[in-house]
């Protein structure tokens, strides 16, 4: 049964569905035991899934595992979004770093990004960000960070989650408990450090529509845009737990399209929740995503010689439009999985300097340790001032995409959902289509890591040939694994 449908012309297609669990983390599959850690930290229902009690135990094994593995002491840096399930979680997993011995900095309502710039640049042991990002208000997460700034390395979440099903939480002496220091000031140090690379730039006589989604970015998007000149128009700016996401932001740009043109403003810019992606539109109320931005982005580092191999990673979802306009431009790309995480492993592969997901999940080593959608946004906004041309001209002058259509099948047999590539009879109806379609299309199918789909992709150069060739292989995927 197919359950989605979408249409893609160059908008995020990894969002395309937005999966919420729906068993607890003690739930067994025969000997399986459902993961604690998922692709992007840990994330459910608040009050559901996400309790303050566990984030009390997480809080309390996360501090005793980084603070063995790391042989010292050094505080731990957190921060949330807006969500009213934050403040709690935050509580919760501030106390059981505490308890663990570990010092806690706490700079309330910040980006994610903050959170992994500041325990990046700071004596921090490690981060840790309360938000679900682009998901619904009921929705949150705890996301944690090395101390290099980067997401934490795979086996110590698994130790922190083998010590959480396993051992038992300890009552450590109160002489032992880590202090508790709020630290909002750190905050203003992040947004000095966005602008200092961009020092140069004066960003005077752009007219900017800001949609903060009612989230993290609202008091620090504004005012780094202002503070570089641009004339500034904002959209869901104040943090709102009831409202962050809903019909706004990144996953929602209707309004900001309206806004741009009722405005006349030279282009708008749209944040998710917790503000580590952005996405972009034109006075026309075209879609800037992160495909645009990192042809836009890697075209400037070309130029100065700052983008080695001239290679960009982004992932097998990004349109076959862009590697087109790219290898044109004389550069390579590369595709990783979906996900920043995969992303910004290639690119540590393969020594890359610019990466990222059509969703504007943007990496750019030369500016920041992790994605960072105000730090995007200003980069898109000081390439368009720089060119002296508008952002219509500059769209107009780049790529088209191809019609994109992904269609989610679920299949609810894990054995043949999870060994579908073993299904002959699928392979050859897959190898059928992309030899009819040849160097006209690309073809992507894919099981889902969070729900029972199957996930169908088809890219072509007309919305004809992909209906036909997504249409044949949806019902390939029914006849054969249903």
């Amino acid at each position: 049964m197919v359950v989605s449908t979408q249409i893609q012309t160059g908008q995020h297609a990894e969002d395309a569905s937005n999966p919420r669990p729906a068993l607890p983390w003690n739930h067994r599959e025969g000997n399986l035991r459902r993961p604690l850690f998922g692709t992007d930290g840990i994330r459910g229902p608040a009050g559901d899934l996400l309790t303050p009690a566990l984030a009390l135990q997480v809080g309390f094994w996360a501090g005793k595992v980084l603070r063995s593995a790391m042989g010292a002491g050094g505080p731990f840096i957190i921060g949330q979004d807006s969500r009213n399930s934050s403040d709690l979680l935050n509580m919760s997993l501030s106390a059981g770093l505490s308890a663990a011995g570990v010092e806690v900095w706490n700079l309330g309502l910040c980006p994610t990004p903050a959170v992994a710039h500041l325990t990046h640049h700071t004596e921090a042991m490690g981060g840790v960000m309360v938000s679900a990002s682009h998901n619904p208000p009921l929705d949150n997460g705890i996301k944690f960070f090395g101390p290099t700034g980067s997401k934490l390395d795979r086996s110590l979440q698994q130790e922190i989650e083998r010590c959480f099903f396993e051992e038992a939480m300890q009552h450590p002496a109160t002489t032992s408990w880590g202090r508790q220091r709020f630290r909002p000031e750190l905050v203003h140090t992040y947004i000095s450090d966005l602008q200092t690379p961009l020092h140069s730039v004066d960003l005077n006589g752009l007219r900017v529509v800001l949609d903060l989604a009612w989230g993290a970015a609202a008091h620090v998007a504004p005012a780094v845009f202002r503070a570089m000149g641009a004339e500034v128009l904002c959209l869901h700016d104040q943090p709102d737990g009831d409202r962050i996401n809903v019909n706004c932001g990144s996953t929602h740009l209707n309004q900001l399209q309206q806004a741009v043109a009722e405005h006349q403003a030279d282009l708008g810019i749209a944040f998710d929740g917790d503000a580590d992606r952005a996405l972009a539109v034109d006075a026309q109320g075209r879609v800037v995503d992160g495909d645009y931005i990192l042809y836009f982005w890697g075209k400037k580092l070309q130029q100065e010689n700052k983008l080695p191999q001239d290679l960009i990673v982004a992932t097998v979802m990004s349109n076959l439009g862009f590697e087109r306009a790219w290898e044109k431009q004389g550069g390579k790309l590369v595709r990783a999985a979906v996900g920043d995480q995969y992303v910004h492993a290639e690119m540590i592969t393969r020594g890359a300097m610019l990466g990222g997901e059509q969703s504007g999940h943007i990496l750019c080593p030369h500016y920041g340790i992790s994605g960072d959608g105000v730090m995007t946004a200003l980069h898109l906004a000081a390439i368009v001032h720089h060119s002296g041309d508008s952002l219509v001209n500059l769209m107009d002058r780049s790529f088209q995409t191809y019609p994109q259509l992904l269609c989610n099948v679920r299949v609810e047999d894990r054995d043949r959902r999870c060994h579908w590539q073993e299904c002959q009879a699928l392979q050859d109806d897959i190898a059928l289509a992309e030899s009819a379609m040849g160097d006209q299309g690309r073809i992507l199918v894919r099981a889902s890591g969070t729900e029972p789909l199957i996930r169908v992709m088809v890219e072509a150069q007309s919305e004809a040939m992909t209906q036909k060739w997504c249409d044949y292989l949806v019902a390939s995927v029914e006849r054969h694994l249903l």
